[in-house]
């Protein structure tokens, strides 16, 4: 079976059974693509032939070309005389159909092409459907899904660590005043004391000047808010930013909605990460190690994170900024 593509005007093909579901699967290919093959009287939205699925299981189909006489005639076309059993004097030239320059013949001369023609014809190169930017972001290791580039784990990893040195630089002040205090570490590694953990730790911040206080709670809560402001408006927080990479959403691969973006990428996994670090260090790493390692098995470079907010992260491109047309 010899499958027939096209969007925006642009048709590409002859593929596969095979080459069609591996492209619904890559996201290169979408649902509302335009699609025909052999059975079909006219061109389909692809997802209401696949029931909204992004596996195609055609039924067994007879040829049936009544959708090469519902095409708009050129009066060129029938009054051109290729052969005298030619048959092909109300089919329009599909070139022509999609604005495209028309195929050349051996000899030099345009070549009236219909869909029986484009059946038997095989290109040496398929023609991609997405026309968009991710061929000057993507390089021959990088991952790309429909018409975004996955962002390389070791750039997400790299702006893990920048927000977590951020957050380090503005906790400065209030370490720096710790140092220098006699802090008895051991009593925040009984877990199953916390409360006495919790009234040691109130001790100590009454112990610190208050100037210094004053000074880590606005560097914290200042670096927070610019945290959320990037994150609301651009979906990337500093390191993101920073690193050229932005979380989008799974299907629309635009800016996910701001409820995933703050409730389930930000607050949720700032409690998270807070409450396994407040216990020991060790174990809020190793939950940090699993994400990553998910990822980096994942097609799609999904980690648990992802999977938890429906996201992708991605190279940064403006296009993930617009909004979809309604």
């Amino acid at each position: 079976m010899q499958i027939f593509l096209a969007r925006n005007n642009v048709q590409a093909g002859p593929y596969t059974l095979d080459q069609l579901n591996i492209m619904l699967a890559s996201g290169e290919v979408v649902l509302d693509d335009l699609v025909w093959h052999e059975g079909f009287d006219q061109w389909q939205r692809l997802g209401d032939v696949t029931g909204n699925q992004y596996t195609y299981r055609p039924a067994a189909t007879t040829t049936n070309d009544s959708i090469i006489n519902n095409v708009t005639v050129f009066p060129e076309d029938t009054n051109n005389s290729a052969s005298a059993n030619d048959s092909s004097d109300n089919k329009v030239s599909l070139d022509r159909l999609y604005g495209k320059p028309e195929r050349q013949t051996d000899d030099g001369k345009n070549a009236k092409v219909d869909m029986t023609t484009n059946r038997l014809h095989t290109p040496h190169n398929h023609v991609s459907l997405n026309k968009k930017s991710t061929s000057k972001l993507a390089s021959s290791t990088d991952k790309v899904v429909g018409n975004v580039v996955l962002a390389p784990i070791m750039s997400r990893v790299l702006a893990t660590a920048i927000n977590a040195l951020l957050y380090i630089l503005a906790i400065f002040p209030l370490v720096l005043a710790l140092t220098k205090m006699d802090v008895d570490y051991t009593k925040f590694q009984d877990i199953q004391n916390m409360d006495a953990a919790y009234q040691y730790s109130m001790s100590l911040m009454e112990s610190l000047p208050s100037s210094t206080l004053m000074m880590s709670q606005v560097l914290v809560f200042g670096l927070f808010a610019l945290q959320l402001v990037f994150i609301t408006l651009r979906g990337q927080s500093l390191g993101k930013l920073i690193t050229g990479i932005r979380v989008v959403d799974q299907t629309t691969h635009r800016l996910p909605s701001f409820g995933k973006r703050i409730g389930m990428r930000t607050l949720l996994l700032f409690i998270i990460y807070n409450l396994l670090f407040s216990f020991t260090s060790f174990l809020g790493f190793v939950v940090i190690a699993v994400h990553y390692y998910m990822a980096s098995k994942s097609p799609e470079n999904i980690g648990w994170h992802d999977k938890l907010a429906k996201t992708l992260v991605v190279k940064a491109d403006d296009s993930q900024l617009s909004k979809l047309p309604k």
